[in-house]
């Protein structure tokens, strides 16, 4: 069966989406040089600030987290495709309000060379900037060899504990810091059941061939070596939630935040569902559950499945999360 999008030309998808959003969202950011998602509360802002980087493609990830209490600017580049590392430079210089800029990026092999490639530059004009990767992705490399894990959904909550702490007054070193802490205490597994399609070639992602689904897939296709039939949510749940919980890894009494990330094609009836038997899984360990998102966060067109993130928190992460935020897709009072 052929693509099925509701488009105009695909060589002008980029712009035309984030035209699109600028204009739905137009009280919390503004478009600035056709690829800069800028927050309009950053023009106030005295402190740390936070700039990240990405394809577009993956909405609301990562530009609809761009506002008040998360992300000052998100640099984006054409679809599932990196943007020029000069860009994030002018976005750098952009954000910078004194008190230097922390730049996020997700473990990308674009996103990795045009963030450096930034970085250096950067630091060649005196910029105050501090870089902390998200790299979460349990299935392609164990903790031992972080470096090589992909970067997946739980970038967006890492997000707003940056943001809280860079309101707090905190320094670039801290808010560094802080950001690294969430990074080192968080895991992801994804699985998927129908691979996704290049929105503007058709082309796909992958072929899941006579399998029903695999777990560890990665969100451009890759693979992730769990090929299988389909389980019900409540085994599904077991097998990656377990996975999660040995990484991190958690112990009876801790508490942590969970987040059901639908792929894009995954109805909130499933997500719900898998919520819960995460929730009633980690209860069963004697772990406890105080936050929670549970969405289409970071999708991936119309990619059938989900991405499970942990992450282990303390009170005082709980006490940032809990702190107001106000993004196109992220809305906390």
């Amino acid at each position: 069966m052929g693509m099925k999008k509701f488009i105009n030309d695909p060589a002008s998808l980029t712009r035309e989406l984030l035209e699109g959003m600028a204009l739905a969202g137009s009280e919390i950011v503004e478009l600035v040089g056709g690829s800069l998602v800028v927050s309009r509360a950053l023009k106030d802002a005295d402190r740390v600030t936070i700039v990240t980087l990405g394809g577009t493609g993956h909405e609301p990830a990562l530009s609809g987290f761009v506002g008040d209490g998360m992300l000052d600017i998100s640099v984006a580049g054409d679809i599932f495709a990196a943007p020029n590392f000069q860009r994030v430079v002018e976005a750098i210089k952009l954000a910078d309000k004194g008190h230097g800029v922390l730049l996020l990026v997700l473990n990308h092999a674009g996103d990795m060379l045009n963030g450096n490639k930034a970085m250096q530059q950067a630091e060649k004009e005196g910029l105050r900037v501090r870089k902390v990767v998200t790299q979460e992705d349990i299935s392609n490399a164990p903790r031992s060899h972080a470096d090589d894990r992909r970067g997946l959904a739980g970038a967006v909550p890492l997000y707003h504990i940056a943001a809280a702490a860079a309101r707090e007054g905190k320094s670039l070193d801290e808010v560094a810091e802080i950001a690294q802490g969430y990074a080192d205490n968080m895991a992801t597994i994804a699985v998927a059941a129908r691979c996704a399609t290049h929105p503007a070639t058709g082309a796909s992602f992958g072929d899941l061939g006579d399998v029903d689904m695999e777990i560890g897939m990665g969100q451009h296709g890759e693979g992730g070596g769990g090929r299988q039939p389909l389980k019900t949510a409540k085994e599904t749940i077991e097998i990656m939630a377990n996975a999660l919980v040995k990484d991190i890894p958690l112990a009876k009494g801790d508490k942590v935040f969970v987040m059901i990330n639908g792929s894009g094609a995954t109805t909130l009836m499933e997500q719900f569902i898998l919520y819960k038997d995460c929730v009633r899984y980690l209860e069963g360990l004697g772990i406890q559950v105080v936050a929670n998102m549970v969405g289409e966060i970071l999708t991936v067109q119309e990619q059938a499945g989900f991405q499970l993130n942990i992450a282990k928190w303390d009170e005082e992460t709980l006490r940032r999360w809990n702190t107001p935020a106000y993004t196109m897709a992220f809305r906390r009072k």
